[in-house]
């Protein structure tokens, strides 16, 4: 039976939703990763691909957790437990797939993988579709817990630009001092630790005076930074090679494997699949219009990306870089690029405080996961939920950060790790990063899209959009691309083109299809990288002689 619901705070105003739900799909992906894998995939035509997967998967996926969390006024466990059917023929089929998985693992003698998969099975079995809504909080709890380690990188090294300690001579002293400062427990669990207690403090202050208030400030001040980093770059000499890379597509560069990696990012860079928009969404008022709010969401985590390349390509070629640095970019090659400029140290003080900002945004909305199931489902204050978990995620995060070179800091649970499992991640780091960004993320939004599209059914989430969005289901989309969309002269008075059917077929059929094969490209299983012709047999001694 549900519990009794305590009267639940709202933001207090769109514009603060729209900023804080910003916030939290703009983090590490946009100024750390997303540069990065764009440098690997070929520049401009990666972009372009990456822009038309944030419309096909991110927008319709977006609208969908933001409809769930404020039509249920529940954190993500708390909603799938109240739409959810008695009885779920899907769900039953995915028990009974894991359970037969389990029993496959068995006969091949991978039994820790069996136990797993037997216990998800069983655990499908007894809540159906409430699993869900778990999973977005155990994604949120894991994420944090490697991702403040990454954010705590960005902390230290805005000290560190501050100091003037970032002045290397080239990418490779640079690699070395970032090896060096990672494998510093002082350095590396500290800056964590300060990381950690930033989130535990906005948090601890609630929707409006924290999470809200805070996000109206944060938001506009990396707004401002990416501007002025922009115009630093793109006025360096030899800046339009960079921007030429960045914005113009040359799809000979472009391989089926960098279209997965588009296809993949551009669903994880929007915070979805982890829980962040449906317990965000849950404090939404009913008049507010969630189908503009996701769509403006969806347009500032874009525009921030495209920025951040605009801040990185036009310094990396100016200053004579490669782009094709990898995961890298922004610790080993941008501290030497910042050298090379007039003011080196302030510029990279600023960038440094951009991406601490950045990151901040998004492990605040992570935290408050987390925060909201406790506080929703277990009758926690919201107080004793921050800290509680914001001190759990800090230890689990501690380890992530004393293991990130190796396992060397950690035999005793390492050795556990292989007996169980086998083969292992190359760190703790790796391995909850493995789990939650390939597995829990893709799995949740594709479960997340089925659900909303078969289950709960297009039909009602559409009637709870339309509260604050009348035209939803109402105006036609040719009409609308015309400028149309009030004109009363229609011929028909049955719209079968509109925004909420085309939604729905999204959500339904195209969403979940390419959020599966982003997942089956995210652990192997579909591979597109370019195969090697094998090398010719060496000559025979007659073909030498013949020669």
């Amino acid at each position: 039976m549900d519990q009794p619901q305590k009267a639940r705070e709202h933001w207090a105003s769109g514009f603060g939703f729209v900023l804080a739900a910003a916030g939290s799909a703009i983090g590490l992906g946009n100024i750390w990763k997303f540069p990065y894998i764009t440098g690997e995939n070929g520049g401009g035509a990666f972009v372009l691909v990456y822009l038309l997967c944030i419309v096909v998967i991110g927008l319709p996926v977006m609208l969908c957790e933001i409809t769930l969390g404020r039509h249920t006024q529940r954190s993500p466990v708390g909603a799938f437990k109240k739409l959810s059917p008695e009885s779920s023929t899907v769900a039953h089929l995915i028990g009974a797939g894991m359970v037969m998985t389990a029993l496959f693992l068995l006969v091949f003698g991978r039994y820790g993988w069996a136990a797993l998969a037997a216990l998800v099975g069983l655990t499908v079995f007894r809540y159906g579709w409430v699993v869900v809504g778990a999973m977005g909080v155990l994604a949120g709890f894991t994420i944090l817990s490697f991702y403040s380690v990454v954010a705590g990188w960005t902390v230290g090294y805005v000290v560190k630009a501050a100091l003037g300690q970032l002045a290397f001579a080239d990418s490779s002293a640079a690699g070395d001092a970032f090896g060096q400062f990672i494998a510093s427990p002082a350095w590396a669990v500290g800056c964590h630790l300060v990381f950690m207690a930033l989130c535990v403090l906005i948090v601890y202050n609630g929707v409006q005076k924290g999470i809200e208030r805070w996000s109206k400030i944060l938001m506009p001040l990396l707004f401002l930074l990416l501007v002025v980093l922009i115009v630093r770059a793109v006025t360096l000499p030899g800046a339009g090679a960079g921007i030429r890379f960045f914005l113009s597509p040359d799809f000979s560069k472009l391989t089926g494997e960098g279209v997965l990696k588009a296809l993949g990012h551009a669903f994880f860079s929007l915070s979805l699949g982890m829980g962040a928009m449906i317990t965000y969404g849950s404090y939404v008022d009913k008049e507010e219009n969630i189908f503009l709010a996701s769509l403006t969401v969806t347009v500032l985590d874009t525009l921030v990306a495209l920025m951040a390349g605009l801040a990185i390509f036009p310094a990396v070629f100016a200053m004579g870089f490669q782009p094709t640095q990898g995961p890298g970019l922004i610790f080993q090659v941008l501290p030497t690029v910042f050298h090379r400029m007039t003011w080196g140290p302030f510029w990279a003080t600023l960038f440094f405080l951009l991406v601490v900002i950045a990151a901040l945004t998004s492990g605040i909305s992570l935290l408050e996961v987390v925060t909201a199931y406790f506080v929703d489902e277990r009758n926690w204050s919201r107080k004793t939920a921050t800290v509680v978990f914001g001190g759990v995620i800090f230890l689990l995060g501690g380890l992530c950060a004393v293991s990130v070179s190796d396992w060397q800091a950690l035999p005793g649970l390492h050795r556990l790790l292989l007996t169980v499992f086998g083969n292992v991640e190359d760190s703790l780091f790796d391995l909850l990063d493995n789990v939650a960004s390939n597995w829990l993320l893709p799995l949740g939004g594709m479960l997340i899209s089925i659900f909303v599209g078969w289950i709960w059914g297009t039909r009602k989430a559409i009637v709870e959009i339309r509260h604050g969005s009348q035209n939803f289901a109402d105006v036609h989309v040719i009409s609308l691309m015309a400028g149309l969309k009030d004109d009363e002269s229609h011929n028909s008075a049955v719209h079968v083109l509109t925004l909420a059917s085309l939604w729905g077929i999204f959500i339904r059929f195209i969403s979940p299809v390419a959020v599966l094969i982003a997942f089956l490209h995210a652990i192997n299983w579909l591979d597109f990288k370019p195969r090697k012709a094998p090398s010719p047999p060496p000559p025979s001694e007659q073909q030498q002689e013949a020669r």
